[in-house]
């Protein structure tokens, strides 16, 4: 598939997402939202994927959500029946919420090399990723609340889990700026560069370091990770019984063990194409 709010490529196991927009800041305009979602059905489908990359080009990595694309849909939200109406929101914010949901669900790990501002939808985006690099001039705003609403498609329901609860509260209640040494301070991201090039050079080669480890042992793990996130020890412990007795004995374990006793890179069979018994549309 060919896309129109950001480039896509794979190489070497890794498929690399580019925001195109830097005129625009790279604003999410109608396209992108649903372009995320094709864009991870494809990834879900190519099994030589082993980690992706999320960056930008321009000052910024994101603007956030474009305002003025969404006039025509708030407008429309202003007729009729209230009841029919918050049920048509709902579903169209249920709809945005999947953007970045797909990022979370993502099989393999999703990397975010973040520069600038990252505004508004932009947090929502990079809190779904597993790990978050920046420049050392990036910034990062809860814009919502400059603009009179709630953030609604991820930021509140996933930074509590990245950062301490009383910081996600004053940065989504106060709407200010949240620089780079800061986010690096608290842990939200992994690392912070002097340049946009070395960020890219150094976020590029973990993604290749994680796309060369057992792709169904790292499938596991952000299975596990995930799940560990919203359940109970006993509930993940249990979880992780059911998971190990069926994906435990695979030769991607033999072929490491082998690796390290011939002091030689493993080599590791792609995960199975996803062949759908059912095809769905996708919109």
């Amino acid at each position: 598939m060919s896309y129109s709010t950001f480039d896509f490529s794979v190489t070497d196991h890794v498929a690399h997402i580019v925001f195109n927009r830097p005129d625009k800041a790279n604003a999410m305009v109608l396209p992108f939202w649903q372009e995320m979602v094709d864009v991870f059905a494809e990834i879900d489908d190519r099994p030589e994927v082993r980690a992706v990359v999320i960056s930008s080009t321009g000052k910024h990595f994101t603007g956030g959500l474009d305002l003025s694309a969404f006039g025509g849909i708030a407008g429309d939200l202003m007729k009729g029946d209230r009841g029919r109406l918050g049920e048509q929101f709902r579903r169209t914010v249920a709809e945005m919420q999947e953007s970045f949901t797909v990022i979370e669900r993502c099989r393999v790990p999703v990397l975010a090399a973040i520069q600038g501002g990252c505004i508004g939808g932009g947090v929502d985006l990079v809190s779904a990723c597993d790990m978050r690099y920046c420049t050392d001039d990036a910034w990062f705003c809860i814009q919502e609340i400059n603009i009179g609403m709630t953030a609604d498609v991820g930021t509140l329901q996933r930074l509590p889990h990245l950062m301490p609860s009383g910081l996600v509260r004053e940065l989504a209640y106060s709407g200010r700026r949240f620089m780079a040494a800061e986010a690096l301070q608290c842990g939200l991201v992994n690392a912070s560069f002097t340049n946009h090039g070395l960020m890219l050079e150094e976020v590029m080669a973990m993604a290749r370091t994680i796309a060369s480890k057992s792709p169904l042992a790292i499938h596991g793990t952000k299975q596990m990770l995930n799940y560990t996130r919203d359940h109970s020890v006993a509930d993940a412990l249990d979880y992780m019984q059911v998971w190990q007795a069926g994906m435990f004995l695979t030769g991607d374990l033999m072929e490491q063990l082998r690796a390290n006793q011939e002091k030689r890179p493993a080599k590791f069979d792609n995960l199975m194409p996803n062949k759908k018994l059912v095809q769905r549309r996708r919109y």
